[in-house]
């Protein structure tokens, strides 16, 4: 980016795209691609905004106790796209066994050879975290409008990583026993389920004591209350100049409301109808579920 001119943050989300290209270098993610995991090794592979830095600090909590020794949480498991890039070594040995790492790879990109946590969000919802994740960090607050995000990023088919491909990607391996697929508003409703299910498929033993820290300390209130440790400061600091963004920032929070249905006050129908519309094509015929609930229900059936 060019830097004898002060920077500024975009006004438009084609800028922001344009942007955002330089937030992962290209030797950064050919070393993710060309990872080889151990058979142990765990990645939360989700869509961003459908509750990774959760997932993060549950599988944190769960094999080492409770841990809260760290600065970032990408520091402890790290985001396996980004991790050449911030100086950390995907190869080395972590804080606690099983190895752990976030990652936003669809299915045909990730490497194969680990187990692979997956939590899926109403696209609605999805849409509106990302609109205030991205306010005020990749685009200048209040320039950018929830609708102007929906169609220059959301809905916009050029844009190759998408929710929806995401979805195709993953939900045929859903079965699959190295793979579970969460279902983010039923953690929300019974987290002390999901905390159980997830233990037993990274093979951690769980107590009640151990289940009951693990709750207490990925609660929105917790991470709330310890927001610099799950705020991506980490990359912010090794990669905003690259993407031409000023130091500090409004935006950016990973951990904000903690709830579901934020799409039914913020979204106008005009754009639910849209994102409707994009689940039929995308979804609904390739995949047999006529809507996110369908998903959802089938997703508790398997459970």
């Amino acid at each position: 980016m060019n830097t004898t001119e002060p920077l500024q943050r975009p006004r438009s989300v084609q800028e922001m795209l344009a942007r955002v290209q330089h937030m992962i270098t290209p030797q950064s993610m050919g070393r993710a691609l060309a990872f080889q995991p151990r058979a142990s090794d765990v990645f939360i592979a989700t869509f961003p905004k459908s509750g990774t830095t959760w997932l993060q600090q549950i599988v944190h909590g769960l094999r080492t106790g409770g841990d809260m020794a760290f600065d970032e949480i990408t520091q402890v498991v790290p985001w396996l796209e980004t991790a050449l890039d911030l100086g950390l070594d995907i190869d080395g040995p972590q804080r606690a066994q099983p190895r752990a790492y976030k990652c936003h790879l669809p299915w045909p990109m990730i490497p194969k050879g680990g187990r692979y946590l997956v939590a899926v969000r109403d696209p609605g919802d999805v849409l509106v975290s990302q609109f205030h994740f991205w306010n005020g960090w990749f685009f200048e607050a209040g320039s950018v409008s929830l609708a102007d995000l929906a169609h220059g990023l959301f809905l916009n088919e050029a844009v190759p990583f998408n929710y929806y491909r995401h979805l195709q990607s993953w939900w045929p391996q859903r079965r699959e026993p190295h793979v579970l697929m969460l279902c983010y508003e039923s953690m929300l409703i019974d987290p002390e389920t999901a905390v159980r299910r997830i233990a037993d498929f990274i093979g951690v033993p769980l107590d009640a004591a151990l289940l009951r820290r693990v709750l207490d300390q990925s609660s929105v209130e917790f991470m709330r209350a310890h927001a610099r440790q799950f705020d991506d400061h980490l990359l912010r600091d090794a990669r905003d100049a690259a993407c031409g963004l000023p130091p500090g920032s409004t935006g950016g929070s990973k951990v904000r409301a903690g709830r579901a249905g934020a799409n039914e006050t913020e979204l106008t129908d005009a754009i639910r109808g849209e994102l409707d519309a994009t689940w039929q094509r995308e979804i609904a015929g390739p995949l047999g579920l006529a809507d996110y609930a369908a998903l959802r229900r089938a997703l508790e059936a398997d459970a």
